[in-house]
């Protein structure tokens, strides 16, 4: 395949949870502009109807916006099937949608940890599943999950967080081997420290400016738009023969 389109999404559909803000902003974007229909999800209906418009317009791409909560078995699977609705099929699954608690153990509650681990694994897995019919009808079947670098190291205060993004990077090796013989490739992105609405107030906190400084290679914090080129990598043609690779977007972080 020419060089040139290795990139080309043309005729493929993605669905991108969490789209409406953030990193799935970015991302969602990216998708389209690289040629994809692209579906989008948020809690809030009226947030991702907004956000799948303005994208839209933007890139000239169809683009839905679908509320649901990846937590609920049900909302995963409607969506799924409104994706099939609209589009008719499914190529690419961006697992984004995501909380980050922060807090020492005996500041969260149980029902914080529960909820960390309902949004950002149970979701990323009932997403997978609820897909697997869609995507294993796909010629160039790709899942792209969300972990962090905090999968990878330890925070202090973010037992939550590490914990299940940990849990993200192993869900992501599992499946892997498990869809190989479809095919079906299974990768994840593992962000470091990107300047996104959540962390701009904490962009110059004592914590913060010690990690960048210190324990961040490049010593700057990403821009929301330094995920895209990652993210179109592992969705493409380009990653063919990737699967089961956690690719870290941290700046060098984890190389410490």
């Amino acid at each position: 395949m020419p060089v040139q389109e290795l990139f080309d999404l043309t005729g493929r559909v993605a669905l991108v949870t969490g789209g409406s803000r953030g990193l799935g902003v970015a991302m969602a974007t990216a998708l389209a502009e690289a040629g994809a229909d692209v579906a989008i999800t948020s809690t809030s209906e009226a947030d991702i109807v907004e956000r799948a418009a303005q994208i839209a317009s933007v890139t000239g791409r169809r683009v839905v916006g679908f509320a649901g909560d990846v937590a609920d078995e049900a909302a995963c699977e409607r969506i799924v099937a409104g994706v099939e609705r609209e589009f008719g099929q499914l190529d690419i699954l961006v697992n984004n949608a995501g909380i980050n608690l922060r807090g020492a153990i005996d500041e969260l509650s149980p029902a914080d940890f529960t909820r960390s681990f309902a949004v950002n694994v149970t979701g990323t897995w009932l997403m997978c599943r609820a897909s697997l019919r869609l995507l294993a009808s796909s010629p160039a079947a790709r899942v792209v999950n969300l972990g962090s670098t905090l999968g990878t190291i330890a925070a202090a205060n973010r037992t939550a967080y590490t914990s299940a993004k940990g849990a993200v990077h192993q869900l992501t090796k599992a499946l892997a081997i498990e869809w190989a013989h479809i095919p079906i490739n299974v990768n994840a992105l593992a962000p470091g420290p990107f300047l996104t609405d959540m962390n701009l107030t904490l962009q110059h906190s004592e914590h913060s400016v010690r990690v960048i400084n210190q324990e961040v290679a490049l010593k700057r914090w990403a821009e929301i738009d330094e995920i895209t080129g990652p993210l179109l990598f592992l969705a493409s043609d380009a990653s063919s023969y990737v699967t089961g690779s956690i690719l870290a977007v941290d700046g060098g972080w984890t190389t410490h």
